[in-house]
């Protein structure tokens, strides 16, 4: 399955001109003129990337994505006719991963997506782990139970995920994790991967109290305990 954009942006040319743009080059969309329809979405579906424009009729921008950040984990790129250099750093550094500025050329957007979702190279280039009774397809973003039951998880989770089945029983710090993920460091990219790893626990039904697979190294990172097979 295609990743999943969504647009929030309150002009209907820019929403428009963007959802023509992505679903030309394969990608699913939903767009938003307002925040309020567009955080009622997310309670019922998980994007790979979101698309915000900072000057927003009902809600502060910079807030929105700083929440975006901190409590879902996701991917962002500002959008935004904010030109100022102050704005950009504060937008990068409340959680957006990249700041456009209005006006700009769709392709531009695109091509700054494909590189967000594309990732850093890995040196595995299977896309299918089995691990503890779980099989992860990450060319269709599921996890596979041993009955076969499915659940989805995002671009984002995704990459998480891929770097722990990468490099199994090693532990993975912080500093290791900004530097393959990409982002600016921070308090910012920290609560960001500490919500996506609460999530990919949840995910796979892990005890938040004593998790079995992913294992919190106080002061030091992370360690996935799992038994893994790529194919």
């Amino acid at each position: 399955m295609s990743a999943l954009i969504t647009i929030l942006d309150d002009e209907p040319a820019i929403r428009d001109m963007l959802s023509e743009a992505l679903q030309e080059a394969g990608y699913r969309t939903m767009a938003f003129a307002r925040a309020t329809e567009f955080e009622a979405a997310l309670r019922r579906t998980t994007p790979d990337l979101c698309l915000v424009d900072l000057g927003l009729p009902d809600r502060d921008g910079l807030s929105l994505v700083h929440q975006l950040a901190l409590e879902m984990g996701a991917t962002v790129i500002i959008i935004s006719g904010r030109a100022q250099v102050q704005d950009r750093i504060t937008g990068l550094e409340l959680g957006a991963d990249d700041y456009i500025i209005k006006p700009f050329d769709p392709a531009e957007v695109v091509a700054r997506i494909r590189a967000r979702l594309r990732g850093p190279k890995r040196a595995v280039s299977a896309n299918t782990a089995t691990f503890n009774g779980w099989t992860a397809h990450f060319d269709r973003f599921t996890l596979e139970d041993e009955t076969a039951a499915e659940t989805p998880f995002s671009q984002a989770e995704g990459e998480v995920l891929r770097l722990f089945l990468e490099n199994p029983k090693r532990l993975i710090t912080r500093a290791q994790m900004q530097e393959s993920l990409g982002g600016a460091a921070g308090e910012s990219f920290d609560r960001a991967m500490d919500v996506r790893i609460s999530r990919l626990r949840t995910k796979l039904r892990e005890d938040p109290k004593n998790p079995r697979l992913i294992k919190t190294i106080y002061g030091a990172g992370y360690i996935f305990l799992g038994d893994v097979s790529w194919r």
